[in-house]
């Protein structure tokens, strides 16, 4: 029959296929002869010249040269009825669809891919990481700029003689400040460092190591840099020292531009949280009137810190950048130990939040299992390095709150009484009560918050989430494996391990903050930074989104949008808001200048005896020692209980004590002169019972408030209000030498005359 077929073809195709055969065989030829004509052979073996035919028939109708595949598929069918075989029809659809399958297939991997340049997605990531890390050095600078024209625009500085500019460092600024004149003073560096570790010439009677009672590390640094770069010969060493810290505010904002860049994958998240750290910082610093605190030293590397520790969580990190932001840890964080005395407070904080995030990030199966994944392994390594860090401080302050010690015992008091776990009458702890930095936020601090749209999109970013970390939580617990890689699709914001401990961190820091005002300036930074994240991460939007289920527009889509358009006219508003007001405090002349106290201070230093011994309140003690480098009785210092001994003591020259007792105390600290404000003696504090007379009367049993009557029990005047007028018995103890509209100064008498 195949043979038949063969003779009974038309004379041109049959003429072309016999003639020109070996021509046809190319690589279509072959293809055919490997393809459907082989198939069909295998199929039908013992076909003889059959299935010979059958082969060239498939192969030629394939190309087009010997008929339709109609023809084909007839004379296949007509064949294997007379050899008495059947064809199944799967056989026959492979033998016609698998020459055009392996066609397409071919094309298929011989068409390239659509794909970037590696060269292309380098250089667009190198300049992404360059354009952001300029827009964070400016940034910084930028900063800096401000704060020193700011600076110089309410105090007048360079228009301002020494004496003038030192005054404008109050209270325990003062101290610190002292001492870095002292180091520049000293004829050597060794002589230096041994009168700052043995010094005798600051409080009377008293040997300390200021050294190490003060954290004078920055002061020591900052004298070093100063003399060893030849800089006395260029510039002031006021300016020296307040350039330092200025720079150190410029790290600040950069390491919180970092970190929010790091959060969110995008600098703009980096420039907002700049701009909210700008516009509130009467919350975020206090840089502005306190300049040498050890906050404005310590703070800056904390930051550092927390930038590197982000960078140290992240997944797919490579090994090199892993060791870079281990590194940058590790030195941060023993920076931060070092010159701030409260540190470790904050970092044992810091350690909770990683233990809990430890916590949190180990699945079931591991923990059943007991093994640990690299991730934990990380978060293991940095909680010993915290360990190891804040270990000792931490046993000896449990020893100390079981243990009792002399010099923790005003702490422990002090923390009952906040707690409202007891009460007392003690002056130093309801005066400590009473300071602003240890009572409850005030509602302006909120309101300001509000006002620059900061406090929403914190609560908004934190309770995204926050819900986010429950529904993970919850996922895990029923059972399903956490994702190795989240993608922007899954939003899953809960499942990153920075964000966990970010949250964890800032909820920590934000229940101290509503306790105690001070600590707001540990943590408005840190909501600057989280809100600043979330409303320019999209990953935070897609998690939204995918909870809203949107039908009319793909999440993802959307999501960039927000990413884009949120901070955007954040960013507009502010600036059209804010901007204009801080322009203004640039350009509008302010003046701060104390007459009265530059009067006192040149006094001092042209009529009192360099031997001379000062007693008064503790802040105005502290300008005393930085202006005329005389000795004082007290310092505005709190972590001594010698020293709030000696506070309470000389205040008691505005409480209701005779002019023997005030003597007696006087004389115990061997005082030379007395100083009375009248700030103080006539204070008019809108709080009742903050007063420092008023809590003397509280503590001495003088006066005793019942239901709003207030009665009296002492039989003598205040004292400040009686040595000013002159009369027996106060005249016997003490002479008036000096007196302006502010400061009254007495000499105590050495020889008591009792005439009248």
């Amino acid at each position: 029959m195949a043979e038949a077929l063969w003779r009974n073809a038309p004379a041109g195709p049959r003429s072309l296929q016999s003639g020109s055969r070996s021509a046809l065989e190319g690589p279509s030829w072959r293809r055919h002869q490997r393809g459907a004509g082989q198939e069909v052979g295998a199929r039908q073996p013992g076909a003889g010249r059959g299935g010979r035919g059958v082969w060239i028939l498939g192969g030629l109708g394939d190309s087009g040269l010997l008929g339709s595949r109609r023809a084909t598929r007839v004379s296949a069918e007509t064949m294997a009825k007379e050899e008495g075989t059947s064809v199944e029809p799967r056989q026959r659809k492979k033998q016609r669809t698998s020459g055009s399958q392996e066609t397409k297939a071919e094309k298929i991997r011989r068409t390239p891919a659509p794909e970037r340049a590696p060269k292309y997605v380098s250089f667009q990531r190198f300049a992404k990481i360059v354009i952001g890390c300029l827009a964070a050095v400016i940034s910084g600078m930028m900063h800096v700029f401000y704060l020193s024209a700011y600076h110089e625009r309410k105090f007048w500085f360079s228009n301002r003689q020494e004496l003038e500019r030192e005054i404008t460092f109050q209270g325990d600024s003062a101290i610190y400040y002292s001492y870095y004149k002292d180091m520049l003073k000293a004829p050597s560096f060794e002589r230096g460092v041994y009168e700052l570790t043995h010094n005798n010439k600051t409080i009377s009677l008293k040997t300390i190591n200021a050294m190490q009672q003060m954290s004078l590390y920055p002061e020591l640094i900052a004298s070093v840099l100063y003399q060893a770069t030849g800089s006395n010969e260029v510039i002031e060493p006021v300016y020296f020292y307040i350039g330092i810290v200025f720079g150190l505010q410029g790290m600040y904002v950069t390491a919180l531009f970092v970190t929010s860049w790091l959060m969110s994958g995008t600098w703009l998240a980096g420039m907002l949280t700049v701009a909210w750290f700008l516009i509130n910082r009467v919350d975020t610093t206090r840089i502005e009137y306190s300049i040498p605190l050890r906050e404005n030293w310590a703070l800056p590397y904390f930051a550092c810190q927390v930038a590197a520790l982000t960078g140290y969580l992240k997944r797919n990190l490579n090994t090199y950048a892993e060791r870079f932001c281990y590194l940058l840890l590790s030195t941060s964080t023993y920076t931060f130990m070092m010159v701030w005395e409260y540190s470790h407070y904050v970092l044992f904080l810091q350690a909770v939040s990683l233990l809990l995030l430890d916590i949190f990030s180990v699945e079931q199966s591991d923990k059943l299992n007991g093994k640990k994944g690299t991730f934990v392994a990380k978060v293991i390594k940095v909680f010993e390095f915290y360990l190891l860090c804040t270990l000792p401080v931490t046993l000896n302050l449990i020893v100390k709150m079981f243990v009792p010690h002399k010099e923790n015992e005003h702490v422990l008091k002090f923390l009952e009484v906040k707690f409202g776990l007891n009460m007392t009458k003690n002056f130093t702890l309801n005066w400590l009560l009473c300071q602003e930095s240890l009572q409850a936020p005030s509602q302006d601090f909120f309101f300001r918050l509000t006002q620059s749209s900061l406090l929403p999109f914190y609560v908004l970013v934190l309770i995204i989430c926050l819900l986010s970390m429950t529904q993970v939580f919850f996922r895990r617990m029923s059972g399903k494996s956490k994702k190795e890689t989240v993608t922007l699709e899954d939003g899953r914001i809960g499942e990153r391990p920075e964000i966990i401990y970010h949250v964890i961190h800032t909820l920590l820091l934000g229940s101290l903050a509503m306790l105690m005002e001070g600590l707001k300036f540990i943590w408005t930074p840190y909501v600057c930074m989280l809100a600043a994240f979330g409303v320019c991460s999209p990953e935070l939007w897609m998690t939204l989104l995918k909870w809203l289920r949107l039908r009319t527009v793909h999440p993802m889509l959307l999501a960039l949008i927000l990413s884009m358009a949120v901070p955007t006219i954040i960013g507009l508003s502010l600036w059209k808001e804010f901007f204009p007001r801080l322009i203004t405090e640039l350009t509008e002349l302010q003046e701060f200048y104390d007459p009265d106290t530059v009067e006192l201070m040149t006094w001092i230093k042209r009529q009192a005896p360099v031997a001379a011994v000062f007693a008064g309140s503790p802040q105005l003690m502290g300008v005393i020692k930085l202006c005329t480098g005389w000795t004082v009785t007290s310092l505005p210092l709190y972590s001594d209980d010698d020293l709030l001994q000696r506070n309470e003591n000389i205040y008691q020259i505005y409480s209701k004590r005779s002019a023997e007792d005030i003597y007696k105390i006087l004389t115990s600290y061997k005082a030379n002169y007395l100083i009375v404000e009248d700030a103080i003696c006539n204070e008019l504090g809108t709080t009742r019972g903050c007063r420092v007379k008023d809590l003397l009367d509280i503590a001495n049993g003088h006066v005793v408030f019942e239901e709003g009557d207030k009665l009296t029990y002492s039989k003598y005047g205040r004292f400040c209000h009686e040595v000013k007028i002159n009369y027996s018995p106060y005249v016997n103890y003490f002479t008036r030498v000096y007196w302006n509209r502010s400061y009254f100064v007495y000499k105590v008498n050495t020889v008591i005359s009792f005439q009248s």
